[in-house]
């Protein structure tokens, strides 16, 4: 290839932000089949060699500059350039990079972003690194200003970080530091403040571990000391040195753990104390620091984890009874920040070291911890403890059941300190007025009688046997607040700290009816809990009375008939009326929450609870009418009575229900699919379907209505209709669907029922003019889906008649089957 136009360089850049020369060549423009798309080219001019093979992406951003230089990023930190011979071969390869992105040949970057100067970039490309100036007192200025102009531009922050790496230039920078410091020379101070300060953002691991060597770091410090927008220098310097004091609890052998544990603190106050707040602009530049921090963390955790005597003579000293309280409470704090370090290891590592910490006995230090009168101890154990409890519940739940096992010859005191029962009690008597140390516990139970989080394995059930313990051994600590401030008819204490902790535990045992079973249900029947709560109900605390309002909801929202007689044997509901006629008609929470609670017993037809509120209640609740929950309350109570009062109406409204939709494979016709549609929403809006009455109707009566429905569809397609008998009622025969009645006028209405009768009703309501309604009958009948014809018949009346029978005889169906008429109801063809 000898044409010139076409001849390139192609330059990538390094891992030091310098551009390295790849050789040169010819470049051209192709579909390449491998990379599924138009690609450039480069093929070295020496041997043909392929230098480059690179994709034009839709989506990446490339620039033209200088007339003959193409510059992009084929990844995040790859950046290559074309450096063209003739400014002709650029522009031909540009028009062919813009024509696959759609861009117009005569715009300079094919993207509207980028993100650094690619010409400044490739600019220096071929010079040399940054030169800095001389360390001298009297160019300080010019270095301060050079930091400054440098960290705009990432290319030219990565060579002043290479510069001051190579020259070894902190180490010169801190020996002027002390020159100036000793000279008192403020204006040098406040340059070297900037320097440091624009090294810091550098962000630069090579650079701190410099500058936070033992020998370097007081020193970079007292740099930061020096802030020119400051009247008087900070002392940071002097903090460190005689304030702060480094306490081994446990001696350290290992002197790169102790130098590690030093510089971490040091460097830690220097991110949150010594450097100024970063600007939004510079949080990010600020990240290798963070991750310096992170790592040192790391590394200490580990480094203790494996020193094993460290560990041991830790937890010795933790739960000897001979060790000072002071000692102790250092020992507690230094353990909390261990746990705290921990929570930056990966979940692997943070498996072993949890794992390392039991096996070390760290629940039992606890216990003994926990058991102190010294309340900041007692709180450093509680968040070692949340650490565990987060971590791991199944190994909590698992030691307080062996301690169990282990006390279960001792006295009822001795179990009473079990470790759960000891973090109940801190619950219950936490001193601040916020309650924050209880909520803290208080979450910390719920995560260990939560069953979500239980295992169950082939040979034990951790759920079982956990729930189990505590309802035995727990549940009692927990409730004995409650029992103890409601023994009268009004709360015995009812100031604020006291409720909060009366909503707390109320809070944790609605969560056990949620989620527990038979445990909380024989506990809260055996101990009358639900009539302890709802004296809460007349607390002048709103929140109290509402947090027992939704224990009780909890409960009745389990349709649970064990609670439900429980709460009719006992009145229960009174308090909770109590509570709403007080309330008087202020719209509230309070009137809401009762409303909704009647509303669902009514929705859900809750029959036993309905009928103990309208039998009990009544009266005190009739004059509600500014909702409509109690009268539909009524509406429900008195249709229960309807049917309790005929019982054949409910076998009329189950055969409806079991047979109305009974079809075959076809569909039935829109008109009959709506009548019977309608006839379900009746039925659903709780219409009686006979209203009470001491005399029935005739049969004749009853018929009526589907007589003049049936003969109105034999008018509308006569062509289809067939007579079913002679003295059966005439209906219409289509392809798919057939309502066949076939019967005795002759049969007797007043003939005492039989026992295996059943009572075919009406789809509808007889008391709605125009709805069909159907007459009860005396005589030994079945109701059964039958197959005529090949035809589905919905619902069928058998009597004496000979053609009957023999019908039925074909269809292998006898009338004498003396099933009974939930069996009878599912017969189908």
């Amino acid at each position: 290839m000898t044409d010139t136009r076409r001849r390139v360089k192609v330059y990538t850049l390094n891992e030091d932000r310098q551009w390295d020369d790849r050789g040169t060549g010819h470049v051209s423009s192709g579909y390449v089949e491998r990379l599924k798309g138009t690609s450039l080219l480069v093929r070295a001019e020496s041997d043909g060699s392929l230098l480059l093979e690179s994709k034009i992406n839709p989506n990446t951003a490339y620039q033209k500059q200088q007339d003959t230089l193409i510059v992009w990023s084929e990844a995040e930190n790859y950046d290559l350039a074309l450096s063209f011979q003739e400014k002709a071969g650029c522009d031909e390869i540009w028009e062919k990079i813009c024509q696959v992105q759609g861009k117009d040949p005569s715009v300079d970057i094919t993207q509207d972003v980028v993100d650094e100067s690619e010409e400044e970039r490739f600019d220096d490309m071929s010079s040399p690194g940054l030169e800095l100036p001389p360390c001298e007192l009297n160019r300080l200025e010019d270095l301060a200003e050079l930091v400054a102009s440098s960290l705009p531009s990432p290319l030219r922050r990565e060579k002043l970080a290479l510069a001051v790496e190579n020259e070894g230039y902190i180490r010169k920078l801190l020996e002027l530091f002390r020159v100036c410091e000793d000279l008192e020379n403020r204006e040098g101070l406040h340059h070297l403040y900037e320097i440091m300060k624009g090294i810091f953002l550098l962000n630069r691991t090579a650079l701190f571990e410099v500058m936070f060597s033992d020998e370097c770091i007081m020193d970079v410090i007292g740099c930061l000391e020096f802030d020119p927008a400051l009247p008087q220098p900070r002392r940071h310097r002097e903090f460190l040195t005689k304030t702060a004091r480094f306490k081994e609890v446990i001696p350290i052998s290992d002197p790169e753990l102790r130098q590690k544990i030093h510089q971490t603190y040091r460097v830690q106050y220097i991110q949150d104390m010594v450097l100024p707040t970063p600007s939004v602009f510079e949080e990010n530049m600020l990240s290798t620091l963070h991750s310096f921090i992170f790592f040192n963390k790391v590394e200490i955790v580990g480094m203790l984890q494996d020193d094993e005597k460290f560990l041991t003579d830790l937890f010795a000293q933790l739960t000897d009874e001979a060790t000072d309280d002071d000692k102790r409470h250092e020992l507690v704090n230094f353990l909390k920040e261990f746990c705290a370090f921990s929570q930056t290891l990966q979940p692997q590592n943070r498996d072993a070291f949890f794992k390392t910490l039991s096996n070390m006995g760290i629940l039992p230090a606890l216990e003994v911890i926990l058991g102190m009168d010294d309340v900041q101890v007692r709180g450093a154990a509680t968040d070692i403890f949340s650490y565990l409890v987060e971590y791991n519940p199944s190994m909590v739940r698992e030691f307080v059941m062996q301690e169990s096992q282990q006390n279960d010859d001792v006295s009822i005191y001795t179990k009473d300190i079990l470790l759960i029962n000891l973090i109940i009690e801190h619950m219950i008597c936490d001193t601040d007025p916020e309650l924050g140390g209880a909520v803290q516990l208080m979450g910390l139970l719920r995560t260990l009688v939560d069953p979500e989080n239980m295992l169950a394995t082939a040979n034990k059930t951790e759920k079982t046997e956990f729930l189990s313990f505590f309802y035995k051994h727990c549940m009692h600590v927990l409730s004995a607040p409650l029992l103890a401030n409601t023994t009268e008819e009004k709360p015995s204490k009812d100031d604020f700290q006291t409720s909060q902790l009366l909503a707390l535990i109320l809070e944790l045992l609605t969560f056990c009816v949620e989620h527990h079973t038979y445990h909380i249900k024989n506990y809260i029947i055996n101990k009358d809990i639900l009539r302890r709560v709802l004296v809460l109900t007349a607390s002048r605390h709103a929140f109290l009375a509402l947090c027992a309002l939704r224990f009780m909801r909890r409960i009745i929202g389990l349709k649970d008939e064990f609670y439900n007689r429980y709460i009719m044997r006992n009145f229960l509901f009174e308090p909770v009326i109590k509570a709403f006629l007080n309330n008087g008609s202020r719209y509230n929470l309070m009137n809401s929450a009762i409303i909704e609670m009647f509303e669902y017993v009514r929705v859900e037809d809750v029959k036993s609870l309905t009928a103990h509120i309208i039998e009990n209640y009544w009266k005190a609740l009739e004059d509600v009418d500014y909702v409509q929950t109690f009268k539909g309350l009524k509406l429900r109570y008195e249709q229960q009575r309807e049917r309790q009062d005929n019982p054949k109406l409910d076998s009329m409204r189950s055969i409806l229900r079991n047979h109305r939709f009974r079809r075959d494979a076809r569909t039935l016709e829109d008109e009959e699919e709506m009548w019977f549609n309608a006839d379900e929403d009746d039925l659903e809006d709780g219409e009686a379907v006979v209203p009470p009455s001491d005399k029935m109707k005739s049969e004749e009566d009853l018929m009526e209505p589907i007589s003049k429905f049936m003969e109105r569809k034999k008018l509308k397609d006569s062509e289809e209709k067939e007579v079913l008998g002679k003295s059966s009622l005439s209906g219409r025969q289509n392809p798919s669907f057939k309502l066949s009645f076939s019967g005795s006028t002759k049969t007797s209405l007043s003939s005492p029922p039989s026992s295996a009768s059943l009572n075919p009703g009406s789809p509808g309501s007889p008391g709605s003019p125009g709805s069909p309604g159907s007459g009860a009958r005396s005589s030994p009948s079945t109701t059964t889906v039958t197959t005529k014809g090949g035809l589905v018949g919905l619902v069928d009346y058998p009597d004496d008649d000979d053609d009957e029978e023999e019908e039925e005889e074909e269809d292998g169906e006898s009338k004498e089957d003396p099933l009974p008429p939930s069996k009878k109801s599912k017969l189908s063809s």
